[in-house]
């Protein structure tokens, strides 16, 4: 049987690192866009504040490469519509 090559197992350890990293801000960015979501149904004074933070963490999510930044626009954009709805009626 064959060994495993040093730069393969160099891969290895990069992608298990990679994709804790990655993980991590994922999930951070989505338990943001849920307290603002949260917090749009409520509609109450801290909307504004909760939006603003989601929007920042889809912001950081995407400049280090957990979610395309297309994908960070449109989640932002589909949260303040919903605070715009929200702050109207």
């Amino acid at each position: 049987m064959a060994k495993k090559k040093r730069s393969a197992l160099k891969r290895i350890r990069q992608t298990v690192r990679r994709t804790t990293i990655k993980a991590a801000g994922r999930s951070s960015a989505r338990s943001a866009v849920k307290a603002a979501r949260t917090a749009i149904a409520k509609s109450g004074d801290e909307m504004k504040a909760a939006v603003a933070e989601a929007a920042s963490a889809l912001d950081k999510a995407a400049k280090r490469g957990v979610i395309h930044r297309n994908s960070a626009a449109r989640r932002r954009s589909r949260l303040a519509k919903q605070a715009a709805k929200a702050s109207k009626g």
